[in-house]
């Protein structure tokens, strides 16, 4: 049995198998190989890591985690997560096997729901963008389409002092990417801009919420209090997939999750060495 199993090879889980390895605890880390940001060419707005390739960076986390012999990296998916008794968790993985672990640290982000647009999805993480703190930068002096809903005043305002141009577009219809830039269809007819700024639904990127009961916050994201905890004991949740009551909003970055991770790694190693102090707080009210 593992101290800790850790679902999700982002940085929100390989944070937390760093964490948990440096505390000498056994630690099971699977790393599915599908990520959020893998469309992206670059990851931005990191210390430390700013404009490196999203792949490079990971490769270079796993390569710090497996130093630990704590630690345990499997390139498997976890299929499903069951709690077996009050201290104990079986997932079972893609290949039908089973593992258990006396805690579960989900680190599995969520999924970008390509809206049914012509070009979108070919484009996201291309010229079609979602955050302006990652991307923004790069389209200083350029020309910005931001898609009209409740976010896009506050992306108007910021790109006022970045683009040369912003334009709200409703109803995107269609992207095309052009010599003379990408070409994007909506309400009001087309323009011609160097990036898009859109902001499609999310999902859970893995059923494990569901599978265990846990609570879920109206943005679709884990319920968890500021330890990592949630709804469940136990069961801890860092990263895109997580949402602290007191935000508006998940935060979701790769620096974000990083440090969610390091905070759901202690929540669980607390959990393991001093479970009667813990007990009383480990749940996160939905």
């Amino acid at each position: 049995m593992y101290d800790a199993l850790v679902i999700g090879g982002g940085p929100a889980g390989l944070q937390a198998a760093l964490t948990l390895g440096r505390m000498h605890r056994p630690t099971l880390l699977l790393d599915s190989g599908a990520y959020r940001n893998a469309p992206a060419a670059a990851v931005h707005n990191l210390v430390l890591g700013d404009g490196h390739p999203p792949q490079e960076l990971r490769a270079n986390a796993l390569a710090e985690v497996t130093a630990y012999t704590a630690v345990e990296v499997r390139r498997a998916a976890a299929t499903s997560v069951r709690r077996e008794d009050d201290d104990r968790f079986v997932a079972v993985l893609d290949d039908g096997t089973e593992v258990t672990a006396r805690t579960v640290v989900l680190a599995t982000g969520v999924r970008d729901v390509m809206p049914d647009v012509p070009g979108f999805a070919e484009q996201w993480g291309r010229t079609v963008h979602v955050c302006p703190f990652c991307h923004g930068h790069e389209l200083e002096g350029k020309r910005v389409a931001v898609e009209a809903g409740p976010s896009a005043p506050h992306l108007v305002s910021i790109f006022e002092g970045i683009a040369a141009r912003v334009e709200v577009v409703p109803d995107v219809s269609a992207v095309e990417l052009t010599p003379e830039g990408l070409r994007v269809a909506g309400g009001l007819g087309e323009v011609v801009v160097d990036g898009l700024f859109a902001q499609p639904d999310i999902v859970q990127a893995a059923p494990f919420a569901g599978q265990l009961g846990l609570g879920l916050r109206a943005s679709g994201c884990i319920a968890i209090d500021v330890h990592g905890h949630t709804s469940l004991r136990g069961v801890l949740a860092a990263g895109d997939a997580a949402h602290v009551e007191d935000l508006e909003m998940p935060v979701q970055s790769v620096l974000a999750a990083a440090y969610a991770g390091q905070v759901a790694a202690a929540s669980a190693l607390e959990l393991l060495v001093l479970p009667q102090v813990t007990g009383a707080r480990a749940g996160a009210t939905p």
